[in-house]
């Protein structure tokens, strides 16, 4: 027993053999738990008290050429081998990568490595990020890209097994890894049943069923968004969780302090860096929920910004605490990673970085040029579009809606395309249209019943030179104010930098980015 230990701390505890068996070097890097941008102690001490007792993080090579007709035709799988010197390895006093040597026995019945199985028998997931295998007989260097939490292999059904970092379409699949594939597809597919926990890697969608909290009164009840024949979508990934006692079509709610640890695919998650920067700025925002005094250091419209400046004050130095309050966040928020938070004078709560935007120039985010940029570079672009005909037209039911074609001209966009003319621009393909118009109009008549107002939406844009999209026109839309199918009251304006003029192309560049986000949450998302 004290031999063995010995062996496992000095990782000369290799199965023994006659010399004559070919062995392949492989290594594997991993990352270990972490919390936020710290190691978790326990986590590496148990994980290194597992080793001791032979709970290992074994490999085995699943080959790519060879079949085993004993289970099925799957590929031969090679001998298992283990992850060397786990416990001599120091762990990163920061969150960071480890390498670990693992050593194969080699058997010519592999062939070719096309995936390979890894288990964890440890106490703790980790990040597996690659395995790298040199000196394959016949292949050279085989390289596998996994990037996936790993959990302890007594939390899976089956196997983890990653594949090599070659693509194949279906068809062309190698039949000994077919079988390997159609089993990780159906794991990710899910049963359909059972509330997800973090260490399952499956990816569903249910409808919004969760908007409501009838358990805690009849007037906090919701419908179901999504999932009827009128209302297909919006859609959102599954987890699982019970239903409403008091309505089975509910599915319940997490508590807010509890929403972050809602069920996503681990390997979607945040990382540790980018949570922790995720949390830091949201725990900024935490100050509306402590007590009603906030509330004095806002003025009547505390949901609304009544100014600019009220935006560039959350850059430039956030606001100030009256004492009182800052009293009780020190009193019932004594956690460390609050004193950056809520600073000891007071100064800067809600303070967040200056976006590079307006870095240098605090009016950058108005120009024609950030408007094109932000909308290709931003939450939607895949809605941006070619310009295959002029004016645009609808392709809503004019039975319904009446006349919904565009009533963009000629006139509004033809001394804005470099001296093109229409017919030349769409035949070169510079004009682009993103057209929120037939998505929205539907809609506005219940939309605008509300406090919110908006409009049906197109912005013709220009492909320059530079490469840039440039605005020429957008247009804003409402349903006829007697009946919708008398079809729609549109208005089309154009650039301009001064004047009332100015400030109009301001809001329309507004509401079409309103439209754009809002279609990207709906429906493109």
């Amino acid at each position: 027993m004290l031999q063995n230990i010995i062996n496992k701390i000095t990782g000369n505890d290799d199965d023994d053999d006659n010399g004559n068996n070919k062995k392949i070097e492989g290594t594997v890097v991993l990352m270990k738990k972490n919390v936020l941008d710290f190691n978790d102690f326990n986590a590496s001490v148990l994980d290194r008290f597992h080793e001791l007792l032979g709970k290992r993080v074994s490999l085995q090579l699943i080959s790519a050429v060879n079949a085993d007709p004993a289970k099925g035709l799957q590929g031969k799988l090679g001998k298992t081998a283990y992850l060397e010197n786990w416990i001599t390895t120091i762990t990163p006093l920061i969150a960071g990568e480890s390498a670990f040597k693992v050593t194969f026995d080699w058997d010519e019945e592999i062939g070719v490595p096309g995936a390979f199985i890894i288990r964890n028998n440890h106490h703790s997931e980790f990040y597996l990020k690659t395995l790298t295998l040199e000196d394959v007989p016949g292949q050279g260097r085989v390289h596998f890209v996994c990037n996936s939490w790993v959990y302890p292999a007594e939390k899976y059904q089956k196997d983890r097994v990653f594949f090599s970092n070659k693509t194949y379409l279906p068809s062309e699949t190698p039949g000994p890894l077919q079988k390997f594939r159609e089993t990780e597809l159906l794991y990710l597919r899910g049963a359909g049943t059972g509330m997800l926990q973090e260490w399952d890697r499956v990816y569903d969608y249910a409808y919004y069923n969760d908007l409501g909290d009838p358990d805690k009164d009849a007037k906090y009840a919701r419908p179901v968004l999504g999932g009827s024949s009128e209302f297909p979508y919006p859609r959102r990934g599954k987890t699982g969780r019970p239903q409403t006692k008091t309505d089975p079509n509910t599915e319940s709610r997490l508590k807010l302090l509890m929403s972050l640890n809602i069920y996503v695919p681990r390997d979607e998650r945040f990382g540790h860096l980018k949570l922790s920067d995720f949390l830091g700025y949201a725990l900024k925002s935490i100050g509306q929920f402590l007590k009603p005094e906030l509330e004095s250091i806002f003025d009547s419209t505390p949901n609304e910004f009544d100014s600019f400046q009220d935006v560039i004050k959350l850059y430039e130095g956030g606001l100030k605490l009256p004492e009182g309050v800052l009293e009780h966040i020190r009193d019932n928020i004594p956690a460390e990673l609050l004193k950056e938070v809520f600073p000891t004078d007071g100064e800067g709560l809600l303070k967040y970085p200056t976006p590079q935007v307006i870095e240098e120039n605090r009016s950058a985010w108005r120009t024609d040029e950030e408007f094109g940029r932000e909308m290709l570079a931003g939450v939607n672009p895949v809605s941006i579009r070619r310009l295959e005909e002029f004016p645009p037209k609808s392709k809503l039911d004019t039975t319904l809606y009446g006349d919904q074609n565009s009533k963009i001209t000629k006139e509004h966009i033809e001394n804005s395309i470099d001296g093109l003319t229409i017919e030349e621009a769409l035949k070169n393909n510079r004009l682009f249209i993103l057209d929120h118009h037939d998505a929205f109009m539907p809609y506005l008549n219940r939309i605008n019943s509300t406090s919110t107002k908006t409009y049906a939406s197109r912005t013709l844009l220009f492909l320059q030179n530079d490469g840039a999209l440039k605005p020429l026109a957008i247009e804003l839309s409402l349903p006829h104010s007697e009946d919708e199918k008398l079809g729609a009251i549109s208005k089309v304006f154009t650039p301009a930098e001064q004047g009332v003029e100015g400030s109009i192309w301001q809001l329309a560049k507004a509401y079409a980015a309103v439209n754009d986000s809002g279609y990207h949450q709906l429906v493109s998302h």
